[in-house]
């Protein structure tokens, strides 16, 4: 922290060494002993030829990165953030949850502050199912976090916040502009006292802005209306029927939460990383439309360049084509044959040259007048075999080299195929423990595979203010007694 002493610099590293003896007395010791804070990036200075460098080379690639990247040691090795304190007083909001999920998981050590009555996000789940009383959207959140209860309303709620964020290293809130400037709380309060924080943000306007000032609440729904990416989602009217979805339809997660929450830590890490050269921290605020903006690719290209507006494509594309799902013998798949000799290779496996000769360019095959047409007979031919032998037909034809082309086609799996689909828990792409909170529970795992640093799932989740007595005393110094008081009068 800037201008800490050292004596205070050293208690504050036994106090985040006691936080993991007290969360995870079982992890490895870190080898990292002030994370992002302290690494210094060595200089190569090597001047040997390539063919110098031994490389292991007796084992194939595969092997070699299977070995590096293995899930099942990754609790042995160092956490990128390790120390890294994190204040996460996000409220209903998913966004400001899945950005302190991406920093636990990478090490950083974050405190979950809720009101006393807990988070509105704690009831977030598909048709009001609760699984040992915690929706499960806030169960997949709520990982590797410490829970606490706080009454940010209150003037001892706000002065615990102030002392709290006087030692971390990130907040992220996702209230409404200037609720938190209203309790003395907002990044321009905060950092005087610590000018290294780094304030994170989340809102549907963001904090600035003719709109940011509006009131309204944050939603994963407004948001994605907001972006503009819904109303290029859905399926367009193509002359063969009608069809009473033929309107822009939601995305089927909360995307715009997801995205939202994925940039707010993106730019946190991009400050620590300011941070580690200059001293100073920064506020980083995030609107979620943005965030999912950002991922409309050439929308907004092609309406300043060409003055037009793509519409509903749905299984149709308008920049590729066939680039499609089409219905099976058993299910849907994916199917791609877009460029001239790929489109040769998939109605060479079709065997339909006829097909070819109708629609022999890409060009062809983009116009929207004729893809319904294309689709048609592509299904009609699909119709006929499972996906799994229109993948076999396909590896035979790319591997064996039966003619010119490459052609992809991937099955369209739910949710229980992905779950079941052994090539992702050989990568580690589930974890599933037993928690001492919520019994045996699987969780979709950190993304990153990473050979050094790799991030993990320590625990699940906890219950509303489940490490109140040792927050409170370790990092606030409040006793039981006072605590309890507290807590009869609604600051805790």
């Amino acid at each position: 922290m800037g201008g800490e002493s050292s004596r205070s610099q050293a208690s504050r590293r036994l106090g985040r060494q006691s936080w993991r003896n007290h969360v995870a007395p079982t992890q490895g010791h870190s080898l990292f002993a002030k994370g992002v804070q302290s690494m210094a990036l060595p200089k190569i200075t090597t001047t040997l030829p390539f063919e110098d460098f031994v490389v292991e080379t007796d084992r194939t690639w595969v092997d070699w990165i299977r070995e590096a990247d293995d899930p099942k040691t990754g609790h042995l090795k160092p956490e990128a953030l390790d120390d890294l304190m994190v204040l996460d007083a996000s409220y209903g909001n998913i966004g400001g949850l899945f950005a302190s999920s991406i920093l636990a998981e990478l090490g950083a050590d974050v405190i979950r502050i809720e009101p006393p009555e807990g988070d509105l996000a704690r009831h977030f789940s598909p048709f009001g199912y609760q699984y040992k009383g915690t929706g499960l959207g806030y169960l997949v959140e709520g990982r590797n976090k410490m829970h606490m209860t706080l009454n940010l309303k209150t003037k001892e709620g706000q002065d615990a916040f102030r002392r709290l964020a006087a030692q971390a290293d990130v907040v992220i809130e996702s209230f409404k502009p200037g609720v938190m400037d209203e309790y003395g709380l907002s990044y321009r309060y905060l950092k005087e006292v610590n000018p290294r924080l780094i304030y994170g943000t989340l809102y549907t306007y963001g904090h600035f802005g003719p709109d940011a000032g509006c009131g309204k609440p944050d939603y994963d729904i407004c948001d994605q209306a907001l972006s503009g990416v819904m109303a290029l989602t859905g399926e367009p009217d193509d002359g063969t029927g009608p069809k009473h979805y033929n309107v822009p339809t939601k995305e089927g997660n909360w995307m715009a939460w997801y995205a939202g929450g994925s940039w707010l830590a993106f730019g946190i890490l991009t400050s620590l990383f300011y941070r580690e050269r200059t001293g100073e921290g920064q506020m980083v605020d995030v609107a979620p439309p943005e965030a999912e903006l950002r991922f409309a690719d050439y929308h907004i290209q092609y309406y300043h360049c060409a003055g037009k507006l793509r519409g509903l494509v749905g299984a149709y594309d308008s920049a590729v084509f066939p680039y499609t799902i089409v219905k099976t013998k058993d299910a849907y798949s994916f199917i791609a044959g877009f460029s001239d000799v790929n489109w040769e290779g998939l109605t060479n496996i079709m065997k339909d040259p006829e097909l070819r000769q109708r629609f022999p360019t890409i060009f062809d095959r983009l116009d929207k007048e004729k893809q319904p047409a294309i689709h048609q007979s592509i299904e009609k031919w699909s119709e006929n075999y499972t996906s799994d032998e229109i993948l076999e037909m396909v590896q035979d034809y790319t591997i064996n080299r039966r003619g010119p082309g490459v052609v992809a086609t991937a099955r369209m799996a739910d949710i229980k195929e992905c779950f079941e689909d052994e090539n992702w828990w050989e990568r580690g792409v589930f974890d599933k423990g037993t928690d001492p909170y919520y019994g045996e529970v699987a969780l979709q795992a950190p993304v990153w595979k990473m050979t050094g640093t790799p991030p993990r799932t320590k625990w699940v989740c906890r219950p509303v203010g489940a490490d109140n007595d040792y927050i409170y005393q370790k990092y606030l110094g409040v006793g039981r007694e006072q605590l309890s008081d507290w807590k009869k009068r609604d600051i805790v």
